[in-house]
Formats: C-alpha cells, sequence, structure tokens
C-alpha cells in the first residue's frame, strides 16, 4: 500500500518520516567525524575524498522506501548535514502560534495555505515540494507598507529554536549548513508573483530596491542569530537564477540589481566565520562568475541536464567548491550501471583536479519514482571512491 496521499493518516506519514528521520542522525551521530575534512574541501585546501550530501530526499521517496531507505544512510552516513529551523514552505511558527501548520500533512496530500510572508502556496497530491500561486503584494506602490507591516522579523522569538537540538547532537563532528532557503529573488517572486517581478527587473523598479534592501537586512539579522548558536559552518541560500538552457535574466541585470546586496549577505556569514552555499538550478553559466566575485563558496546544484560540467570545471576548477552534480532528472530510468559510471565521472571532472573541492549531490530532491536499486547503486558508487 501507498504511504502517499490522502487515504493514508497523516500520523502514519508522521511515523515512518519521524522514524527515517531518527534513524539517518543517529548513525551520523554515530559515524567518524568528518567535520574537519569536509571544511578543508569546502575551502579548496585539499580533502582525502569528495564529501556526500545524499539527503537531498523527496518526502514522497521516504514514505515509499522507508526503512530500506534508512538502512542505506545507516549504512552510508552522509558527511554534511543540512539543518532547518523550520520547513521553508511554511515559515517560522512562532509559539503559541494557535492553528499550526503541519507541514508533513500540507505536503503529502492535497493542500493549500499561507506562509509567514503572506504568500499562498498549493500542493497536490503525489507531487513534490509546493508551488506558490499568489503573493502579497499585487501593487508595487504597497511594498514600503508590506516591510513595514507585513514583513516577518529576523528576530522574532524561537525563530531557530527547531535547530537546536540537532545542533547539539551533530554539530562538533558534521559540516553543518543552515538552510535559510529563500533569499532575495526567490523571496521576491513570492511576494510579488514571477511575472510582476521580471517586470521589476526590467523597470529597475525603486521600490524593488526597497523591498531587496529589507531582504537584505533580514538575512543579514539571521545569519548572525545562527553565528550566535556556533558550530554552523555555511549558510545556504537559494535563488532560481535558470532556465534549462538560459538566464531568467540578463546578466546585466543580476549585476545591477542583485550583486551587491549578495556581497553583504556573503560578508555577513564570512563575519560570522561561515561559507555561502549558493543553490540556483538551471544554466547559470553566465552568472558563476559573478558569484564567485561576490564571496559564494560553493555553487550548488550544478544540473548536468543544464549544464556542459566539464566547462565549469576547466572555468572555474579551484576557484570555487561545487556541489551537485547526480542527475536528479533522469535517476529513475539510468541502470545501476550508469549511475555508478556517472559518479566516477563527477568526481573526476569536478572533484580529483581540484582537491576533492566537491560534494557529490543529487542536483535536486529525488522523487518517488527511482528505483531502489538505483538508489543502492548511487550510495555504494559515493560512498567507496
Amino acid at each position: 500500500m501507498s504511504l502517499i496521499g490522502d487515504a493514508v493518516s497523516v500520523e502514519h506519514r508522521l511515523a515512518v518520516i519521524g522514524r527515517f528521520n531518527e534513524r539517518v542522525d543517529a548513525a551520523q551521530q554515530a559515524a567518524e567525524p568528518t567535520k574537519a575534512w569536509v571544511q578543508r574541501s569546502v575551502r579548496r585546501e585539499g580533502a582525502p575524498r569528495c564529501p556526500v550530501r545524499l539527503r537531498r530526499v523527496s518526502l514522497e521517496l521516504v514514505l515509499r522506501y522507508g526503512d530500506a531507505l534508512a538502512d542505506l544512510f545507516v549504512q552510508y552516513p552522509d558527511d554534511i548535514t543540512l539543518i532547518s529551523a523550520y520547513d521553508q514552505f511554511v515559515g517560522h511558527q512562532p509559539p503559541g502560534t494557535r492553528t499550526p501548520i503541519d507541514p508533513v500533512r500540507v505536503l503529502t496530500e492535497t493542500s493549500s495555505w499561507i506562509d509567514e510572508w503572506g504568500t499562498r502556496w498549493q500542493h497536490t497530491d503525489n507531487g513534490a515540494g509546493a508551488a506558490p500561486v499568489a503573493g502579497p503584494i499585487t501593487d508595487l506602490s504597497k511594498v514600503a507598507d508590506y516591510v513595514r507591516g507585513q514583513m516577518p522579523d529576523a528576530e522574532a522569538p524561537g525563530r531557530l529554536d527547531g535547530a537546536v537540538q540537532r545542533l547539539s547532537r551533530l554539530g562538533q563532528r558534521q559540516y553543518i549548513v543552515a538552510d535559510m532557503a529563500a533569499a532575495l529573488w526567490e523571496r521576491y517572486m513570492r511576494v510579488r508573483g514571477m511575472g510582476a517581478a521580471l517586470e521589476d527587473v526590467a523597470d529597475d523598479a525603486h521600490e524593488m530596491g526597497y523591498l531587496l534592501d529589507a531582504l537584505v537586512e533580514f538575512h543579514v539579522a539571521l545569519i548572525r542569530r545562527w553565528g550566535g548558536l556556533g558550530q554552523v559552518d555555511a549558510i545556504q541560500i537559494a535563488d532560481e537564477f535558470g532556465w534549462q538552457r538560459s538566464l531568467l535574466m540578463s546578466r546585466s541585470d543580476f549585476q545591477r540589481t542583485f550583486a551587491a546586496r549578495y556581497r553583504a549577505i556573503c560578508d555577513a556569514a564570512h563575519e560570522q566565520g561561515m561559507a555561502i552555499v549558493f543553490h540556483s538550478c538551471g544554466n547559470i553559466a553566465a552568472l558563476i562568475g559573478d558569484l564567485i566575485d561576490v564571496g559564494v563558496d560553493v555553487i550548488d546544484p550544478l544540473q548536468s541536464e543544464a549544464l556542459d560540467l566539464v566547462w565549469v570545471a576547466r572555468e572555474y576548477g579551484g576557484k570555487v567548491a561545487f556541489q551537485g552534480g547526480l542527475p536528479e532528472q533522469t535517476l529513475q530510468t539510468m541502470t545501476p550501471s550508469e549511475i555508478r559510471d556517472e559518479v566516477r565521472r563527477l568526481i573526476d571532472v569536478l572533484g580529483s583536479p581540484f582537491g576533492n573541492a566537491y560534494t557529490i549531490a543529487p542536483s535536486n530532491l529525488i522523487l518517488e519514482d527511482v528505483p531502489f536499486d538505483n538508489l543502492v547503486a548511487m550510495f555504494e558508487a559515493c560512498h567507496q571512491q
């Protein structure tokens, strides 16, 4: 029986996901510490092998394979742990929230909800993740009102409480990446809508700059709070600038609108002794140099379906660390042998020539349609370097 969808109780789904998370975290806690040499990999100082981060899995995959998937993570623990204080599609829910949103429920059945930023989300049964369907700022002239009266507060009580327990268990042994998810462009699109956001960029709207500056302040404050917890090694931000074949906007638009603002975020992380992992899907080849210039330490997720990874390595290897590359769009159709060959190719192209400054990871969430034998091949190949 499928464990996905409205027919299965949320309590049962919670139990399966909870058991999976407990087992995987326990395995990482018991594994040999890898924090120090992963730091060397990220800093491009030479590492004994490429770090592995395979826990980029959809809830649907966990619900399909359950304990069998957990067994793989127990046998082959990740070297990097991504820690979130709350679900990115829901946002922070302060202590005492009267009707809290249950992320497992809304992300595993047909649902619609509004997050802390005022964005309405929708999830369709048997889909992965969620999609924003309406933003709170339909009139650009209302941006200042939004910033003053509706925008979330980075200093809100309890904002990072959801991360503290895992951080205390794993922070001394594992390389810890704090997930801040959508930062500037992605967040702006979610509160304005994609079409309006692209028009705002083209118009170089003053109001857009006002909101982006407020978002920078929010993230700088949040980075300092993460830094205050100690043991966090890196901050991950996610802003999608690429289609499969091209950029969402021109490089000059990016440079004019975003570059200096990302530099402020990177500087804040570096002041706290933390690296910046920048997640942007699609073909972002034209922006990689700009991201390096503003201070990004790790480029993620390097979608091999959208980027020429040999070219990326030739142009930027040794100047930045890489993460991702495993082709999640085709994992379900590849054979186990092809997956092993692809892992070896990625290490040879992105890792070995640059002191293993490459974290092997899927280029996005692994979906439920990937055969289990393919998962086994992926785990074995990544860990048996």
